[in-house]
């Protein structure tokens, strides 16, 4: 029988023979016509997985799935090979660093998520397919770009895809909160890591396996249409319970905005309330750890030690499956011997395989990056290539035990009224340490050399500790009364990081080869100042002039970032940070309205 005609129903007999010899269709073809077409529709429909507990921690498996691919592919492939057309590390790092910095502000996408919805396409769904068919576009937009020669409308193309890929992180997570039962939810945000981290795994390690057949256009091609098998066969058959009218929202940009007004004065004031979670706000703007052996540098030793395509893919494996096995063991062993101490072991001995592989590019004299002519002709020594494999398997250890334990203190000094918004904050601002640390490391890399790269990176992963300590839940769960005066405390510090950019761009005092690193410190003053003024201006009880200069100097502070693209406007590049400094100090001299005397 052909396999075209295989599924079709079909009808008795008896049902044949009345319809050669009926003029009129009888009732029994039309009720076997119905029957057939009602047939046909149930063998093909796909089950809804929101339906069942196995349904769920498949679904939300899958889609985390969708979430890592697309960072495997940018961070471990596409790096490799831009390293291996002799892209430099500065710009390979600048590369990696733009591909997180969408996660870093996801935050941003809630209130929207939350307000623009369709009941027709499903709150959660309808997010999921619009931002999976936006990955998918612009990873096909890709396609005809040269990586190396285009290597800056490829990096703009990848944030609008990562922008996409954040906002997706947003829909899945709410889906998952309103969907998975309190018995599940443990063991479902542990498939949901392990599917992203199969993910990453996949487009990283997976597509440098098939680097030789497919190339770099072929690897944009196959990790859309990963997602695209996820969005039909897991994303197109949910159905979500229908919303009941008196838990529906209001919708609009005046409904958008008032979530956003209220996720800052939220999270701003949760962030001040206790010493805790205030201390908590320095430890996820800092490094957790040496990083520099999870990010692009990694890739770029690899590449100049000679290791080829398959030999990166199978570092990059291996680093994930060691991680992955570790995130469970780190979590067990925080839970009996005590989060504080676990983690600060954790946090030692992911740097200390950096420090020594330092000490061993030291050794063997590989100091500066290597272009492609020089890699020719070099004779990389095969200890060096053994001491690049155990410290990268050594560092995957530390990081695994680290990552969940993290977590989890944030966890201990969250306000549970407003768990999401700062717990949210949290997860943002490590995104952004990603993002800083790939810039910096990759011009340092350049500037100084990897031993002194790694070094520092090593040392600076340590700085988190001294904030450790202080990281506990209050003694009340609520605010104690001591946030007005931290407030006006971070604001002082962020007037004199404003202030001192002023000398440092007219040269009064010179950092060398470090300047680079030092532009990007700068921007990140830039960035912490402008969200404290937005937030500033947003509090209750702030005055028409204070929130007029406080959300103007947050745009013009964000727009610092520009100073790269735009020489031309160096007046305003001095002007700027000063007159930022000066609405600071103003603040930290008067105090913000909405926080004094606030206790809860």
């Amino acid at each position: 029988m052909p396999a075209r005609w295989a599924s079709r129903p079909r009808c008795s007999s008896a049902t044949r023979r009345a319809t050669r010899w009926s003029s009129r269709p009888s009732r029994t073809v039309r009720s076997c016509s119905r029957s057939s077409r009602s047939g046909h529709r149930a063998a093909v429909r796909l089950p809804n997985l929101l339906e069942t507990r196995l349904g769920r921690l498949v679904a939300f498996f899958f889609l985390y799935v969708t979430e890592g691919i697309p960072l495997g592919f940018g961070a471990v492939a596409i790096a490799t090979q831009l390293r291996r057309q002799d892209v430099g590390p500065a710009e390979i790092g600048a590369f990696v660093g733009a591909f997180y910095l969408p996660w870093a502000f996801k935050w941003a996408f809630g209130p929207f998520v939350d307000v623009f919805v369709s009941e027709r396409l499903g709150r959660r769904r309808g997010w999921i397919l619009g931002t999976q068919i936006g990955l998918v576009a612009t990873l096909l937009a890709c396609v005809p770009l040269d990586p190396v020669s285009q290597l800056g409308l490829l990096s703009a193309v990848l944030l609008v895809h990562n922008s996409f890929g954040a906002m997706q992180d947003v829909a899945i997570d709410a889906l998952a909160v309103e969907t998975l039962h309190v018995d599940e939810r443990g063991l479902a945000n542990g498939v949901m890591f392990a599917g992203a981290a199969l993910g990453m795994a996949l487009g990283g390690a997976g597509v440098l396996f098939m680097m030789g057949w497919i190339g770099v256009p072929g690897g944009f091609v196959f990790v859309a249409g990963c997602i695209v098998a996820v969005t039909v066969f897991i994303v197109l058959p949910l159905r979500e319970a229908p919303t009941p009218a008196a838990a529906r929202r209001a919708a609009g940009w005046a409904a958008a905005a008032a979530e956003m007004r209220r996720f800052a004065v939220d999270a701003f004031r949760a962030f001040l309330g206790t010493r805790g979670a205030f201390a908590g706000l320095g430890f996820a703007l800092l490094p957790a750890g040496a990083m520099a052996l999870g990010l692009a540098l990694q890739s770029n030793l690899a590449v100049e030690l000679g290791l080829d395509d398959d030999s990166v893919a199978w570092l990059n494996l291996w680093t994930q499956v060691i991680s992955a096995g570790c995130m469970v063991l780190g979590g067990w062993l925080s839970d009996r011997w005590g989060r504080r101490r676990t983690l600060a072991v954790y946090i030692v001995l992911m740097s200390l395989p950096v420090l020594w592989l330092a000490w061993q590019l030291q050794l063997h004299q590989w100091v500066m990056p290597v272009d492609a002519a020089a890699r020719a002709t070099r004779v990389v020594p095969p200890a060096l290539v053994t001491a690049l494999w155990i410290a990268v398997l050594a560092y995957s250890v530390g990081q695994g035990l680290m990552y969940g334990t993290r977590s989890a203190i944030f966890m201990d000094v969250t306000n549970a009224k407003v768990a999401a918004t700062q717990f949210t904050a949290y997860m943002a601002m490590m995104n952004l340490v990603i993002s800083y640390s790939a810039t910096w490391q990759g011009i340092a890399a350049e500037a100084i050399g990897y031993p002194r790269t790694l070094l520092i990176d090593g040392l600076t992963g340590l700085l988190c500790l001294a904030l450790l300590p202080l990281i506990r839940p209050a003694l009340t769960p609520e605010r104690d009364g001591a946030a007005a005066r931290r407030a006006r405390a971070l604001a002082a510090v962020l007037a004199l990081g404003c202030l001192a950019w002023g000398p440092f761009r007219l040269q009064w005092w010179s950092a060398g080869a470090a300047a680079p690193m030092v532009e990007t410190l700068f921007t990140l003053v830039f960035v912490a100042s402008a969200v404290f003024l937005g937030a500033a201006a947003l509090m209750p009880g702030a005055g028409n002039a204070a929130r007029r200069i406080g959300g103007l100097m947050a745009v013009l502070l964000l727009a610092m970032h520009l100073r790269k693209w735009f020489p031309a406007l160096e007046p305003a590049y001095l002007a700027v940070p000063l007159a930022g400094a000066l609405a600071l100090a103003w603040l930290a001299r008067s105090g913000l309205p909405g926080l004094r005397g606030h206790t809860g």
